[in-house]
């Protein structure tokens, strides 16, 4: 499963757009970049139609709805606006070719136009299973995109896909406490906050909080777990890419051991990975060989 993540959406490298890992790197089969890529454009595209700039939440939506419909005529091989036209060009004779399944690019859409609802209304999470059916849809259709490019269609390997993916959403959540808490943007449920005894001055404050503490502690603890539950997935992806793979997850459980060694308290500072974890990272990756 070589790489891209999406959505506030997540290379052990950081840049601009932060992400937890690469877009069609060398790593990549030459064959494969091209529609790696296009994926990618796809999905930064409408990520920052839904986020980025001073568009009102209604322009947004709109945005997002004329996006899709682009994506709904060139999958059926039909002219699109012309709006877009350095993401539909290329990926439209793709989804041809690589035969990709578009209603889960549809899902990325789908949620993005939810982090707008959401952010617009400051709407907030009930439940934990609410997060993670946002994940589902934010998330795991990456993945899942990815191994089909790849020719890997098991149950076993989509169920472990989407272990990783997200895992690797959450990951970025709790990562950015620091950078979505102040913009509104809440992922920890309701539900979760109630049970640890935690409002939002705790985790709004430049401060250390046990009851906040522990809250981040369990979700990172979740967010491991699932990490864990897909890294056999590694085995199952063929050649190089498969080593891609295991910098993902070595690349995400680095940044809950940062979290880790912070104390939980990544509401007060942003932790990230920089040049000197690649060795960690590849040693670990090697290890899971």
């Amino acid at each position: 499963m070589a790489g891209l993540t999406m959505s506030k959406p997540l290379t052990p490298p950081a840049i601009d757009h932060y992400e937890n890992f690469p877009v069609a790197s060398w790593l990549c089969p030459p064959q494969l970049r091209a529609p790696i890529a296009a994926i990618y454009h796809f999905a930064r595209t409408a990520d920052d139609l839904a986020d980025e700039g001073d568009a009102s939440a209604v322009q947004r939506l709109q945005d997002l709805q004329a996006y899709g419909a682009d994506l709904a005529t060139c999958a059926l091989g039909k002219p699109h606006s012309g709006r877009w036209r350095a993401v539909f060009d290329p990926l439209g004779p793709l989804i041809s070719q690589f035969a990709l399944p578009v209603p889960l690019l549809a899902d990325l859409l789908d949620a993005f136009k939810q982090d707008v609802l959401y952010t617009a209304n400051a709407r907030r999470y009930d439940t934990d299973n609410e997060l993670l059916d946002y994940c589902r849809r934010s998330a795991n259709p990456v993945g899942r995109l990815l191994l089909h490019l790849y020719g890997v269609q098991d149950e076993q390997s989509l169920a472990q896909s989407d272990q990783i993916c997200t895992a690797l959403q959450l990951i970025n959540f709790w990562q950015d406490l620091s950078l979505d808490l102040p913009r509104q943007r809440w992922y920890a449920s309701r539900v979760a906050m109630q049970v640890h005894g935690v409002c939002d001055a705790d985790l709004l404050a430049d401060r250390s909080c046990l009851f906040a503490t522990n809250l981040i502690a369990d979700y990172v603890q979740s967010a491991r777990t699932m990490m864990l539950g897909g890294a056999d997935l590694c085995h199952q992806v063929p050649g190089r890419a498969g080593w891609e793979l295991r910098l993902v997850v070595q690349g995400g459980l680095r940044i809950l051991d940062k979290i880790e060694r912070m104390r939980f308290e990544s509401w007060r500072y942003r932790p990230k990975l920089a040049w000197y974890d690649l060795p960690v990272l590849l040693w670990r990756a090697w290890r899971m060989a």
